[in-house]
């Protein structure tokens, strides 16, 4: 199969182009930056050098191929003049769009858990609005991804660990978090990407569920600090904190009310209908080494 991949070298798109690849698939992986090329090649890929913002781009891209994995790319959180909405709108657009022109007839669209809610989700919200922009496809089958909590968000935890000893949010704690590896959603997307399909798909991706201070205990002793718990806080403290970090605070509040979400359930009330069948690989035990690498490197 001929098969597009956006998200350039990503945690999730590289690992995918890897996979893709050994299998015996045709793959072009797009990224912004001619940096990347020759890794890319290096993989057994070919690269497409040019931006998901760029509609002419993306359905010469796309044309001829038997399907594309589309994902909106990560922003700035910490960029003032960032509108994450429209930025995300019009990546969602152009993806309709080039998809139309250039005939494609399968699709993979990496969503979020979450994106059944048209409100009372924050951050996530923009994903509802842009399984409903894809949903008015015609004549393409479409696989909408939607994994739980990415482990690599933990890495924003390490500041905090190293100044006050303790990871403090206004979620977990004592309540089940469901987390998934990009190891995991790569190999899902990759089995999607295979296999025929007739009009829509949801498919959730999950590695592990624990509490907020189960996740501590396993990332605590990676670290050398077997005691390391997990506190919860307010609604206002989260945001505050992300504020004084230096987040735009537009979108720390779309953060913080996607976190109370989950803490409340209204976020993952979905998932939990529809879990999957098989949990992924990848236990946040094995995810653990790489957080302590990463926070030994700080």
């Amino acid at each position: 199969m001929k098969i597009i991949i956006t998200g350039s070298l990503g945690n999730i798109s590289k690992p995918l182009a890897k996979e893709l690849v050994q299998k015996g698939h045709d793959i072009t992986v797009i990224t912004s930056d001619a940096g990347k090329q020759t890794e890319i090649e290096n993989l057994g890929a070919k690269a497409a050098i040019g931006s998901v913002e760029d509609l002419a781009f993306l359905t010469q891209t796309f044309t001829g191929a038997d399907a594309v994995y589309c994902m909106i790319p990560r922003a700035n959180y910490f960029d003032p003049n960032l509108d994450l909405d429209a930025f995300t709108r019009k990546i969602g657009n152009c993806y309709a769009e080039a998809i139309a022109k250039s005939g494609v007839k399968r699709l993979v669209f990496l969503s979020s858990v979450g994106a059944h809610l048209e409100q009372n989700s924050g951050i996530i919200q923009r994903y509802n609005e842009i399984e409903a922009v894809l949903n008015k496809l015609q004549n393409v089958a479409i696989t909408f991804m939607r994994p739980t909590s990415f482990y690599y968000n933990l890495l924003a935890y390490i500041p905090m660990i190293k100044n006050t000893g303790v990871i403090a949010v206004n979620y977990g704690a004592d309540k089940m978090i469901p987390w998934v590896s990009p190891l995991d959603i790569a190999a899902a997307i990759a089995e999607e990407l295979a296999t025929p399909l007739d009009g829509r798909k949801i498919r959730y991706v999950g590695s592990e569920e624990l509490t907020g201070h189960e996740t501590a205990r396993i990332l605590g002793e990676a670290i050398g600090k077997p005691d390391l718990k997990w506190v919860l806080v307010s609604d206002d403290e989260t945001l505050n904190g992300l504020i004084n970090v230096g987040m735009q605070p537009k979108i720390a509040e779309g953060l913080v009310e996607m976190y109370a979400g989950l803490h409340n359930g209204l976020l993952a009330e979905d998932y939990y209908r529809n879990k999957p069948a098989v949990m992924g690989k990848t236990k946040l035990a094995a995810y653990a080494k790489e957080f302590a690498a990463k926070y030994n490197q700080n």
